[in-house]
């Protein structure tokens, strides 16, 4: 296990008024995160004060991603990879400009995320729940996660890394919101709209020891 850093390039291109998500008087946080934690239209392409104001494809923002993720764990072309909370599918899209022959599969909660997908790689998403994935055990060279395990209750971290342990062989990398000091801490529940598993490095690093997760990890910080 080791704490690789393959996300705080896209995590520290955007520019983040915290106060002002805060005291919207339209969309006040309260409000805000009502109307995310159902990870609809206003989650993904509703107002940018609810959370992300417009999902769209960016032509190579995720390839980077791709490309830093097939070299560091060496993987072969016709690789397996699965994307836990994968939402409409951008890196794995990205993922097959980098390895055009690999297999690429996605899992994600929300419905409307897989009906406004990347259309060439439909059929290889699905809806479902990341603490039961409908894979058998190793069934995958590389199982990723990036920004989903944070929006699970804590009853429900304990499967989900099971189950990422579980269906990888050997590469697996997730990346989880969290904070170092008041200040983090403070911006992140300032920032935050679908955020339940509030804990710092230290904290996740019990849940991985518990869980027996031995895949690689980062952390996303608001500083």
């Amino acid at each position: 296990m080791a704490e690789v850093d393959f996300m705080s390039m896209l995590h520290k291109s955007t520019q983040r008024n915290y106060l002002s998500r805060v005291n919207d008087p339209e969309f006040p946080k309260a409000k805000a995160a009502e109307l995310a934690k159902q990870f609809a239209f206003d989650y993904w392409d509703g107002d940018r004060r609810i959370c992300y104001g417009g999902y769209q494809y960016l032509e190579g923002r995720w390839e980077k991603v791709a490309f830093a993720l097939a070299k560091h764990y060496q993987l072969h072309p016709k690789s397996k990879i699965l994307d836990v909370g994968c939402g409409k599918g951008y890196l794995l899209y990205d993922f097959l400009k980098v390895m055009p022959n690999a297999e690429v599969y996605g899992i994600d909660i929300s419905e409307y995320a897989i009906s406004n997908c990347k259309p060439e790689i439909r059929n290889r998403l699905r809806v479902g729940n990341a603490i039961d994935l409908p894979w058998s055990d190793n069934t995958f060279d590389l199982v990723i996660s990036i920004n989903t395990l944070h929006n699970l209750h804590v009853y429900e971290l304990d499967s989900a890394l099971r189950e990422i342990e579980r269906v990888g062989k050997q590469n697996k990398y997730i990346c989880i919101e969290s904070y170092r000091n008041e200040q983090e801490k403070a911006n992140l529940l300032y920032w935050q709209v679908t955020c339940e598993a509030f804990n710092t490095p230290k904290e996740w690093m019990w849940w991985f020891k518990q869980t027996n997760y031995a895949g690689d990890h980062s952390f996303i910080f608001f500083q």
